[in-house]
């Protein structure tokens, strides 16, 4: 019986040591973890952004959540291309069926300033036709309920 309960015990603290999660609050912390090679992953509150679609700032975005792991990045020093500020670049395609199978493209901006910009795009596979395209634009949450996007190293 004792057997069993030090097991189930143990068992509660490892999944609860798994499971914990570490923000990154802010440009250095998440290029610190990226030049060290830690696995990150972004989740984006796209419904708390500000959306600008067809070249028109919408009234409201859509209330979704989207996430995506950190796999391939580029990092650009400030006035590595005439940029004033540092920035870190990723992107993902996946193809996705909504009437129709499309590649979903998202494409995400973060700059030293801890503002995030990430064009969502829908890509028609054949021809290649852009058949919606969004900007959709907030800070990085600072761990204070201020920012649409989150940052957390993956444990």
């Amino acid at each position: 019986m004792k057997k069993s309960i030090t097991c189930i015990i143990l068992i509660f603290i490892v999944t609860f040591l798994a499971a914990k999660t570490q923000q990154l609050n802010n440009f250095a912390e998440l290029m610190n973890a990226l030049k060290n090679g830690e696995q990150v992953r972004m989740i984006a509150h796209y419904g708390d952004c500000e959306l600008i679609s067809d070249n028109e700032i919408q009234e409201r975005s859509p209330n979704a959540i989207g996430g995506m792991n950190i796999d391939v990045f580029e990092y650009f020093a400030p006035m590595s291309l005439g940029n004033t500020e540092a920035f870190v670049v990723f992107s993902e395609t996946k193809l996705i069926n909504l009437r129709g199978f499309v590649y979903n493209y998202a494409k995400v901006k973060v700059s030293e300033d801890n503002k995030v910009k990430i064009t969502a795009q829908y890509v028609e596979p054949d021809e290649f036709e852009i058949e919606m395209n969004e900007n959709f634009f907030s800070t990085m949450n600072n761990g204070n309920n201020e920012g649409a996007v989150y940052f957390y190293l993956v444990k």
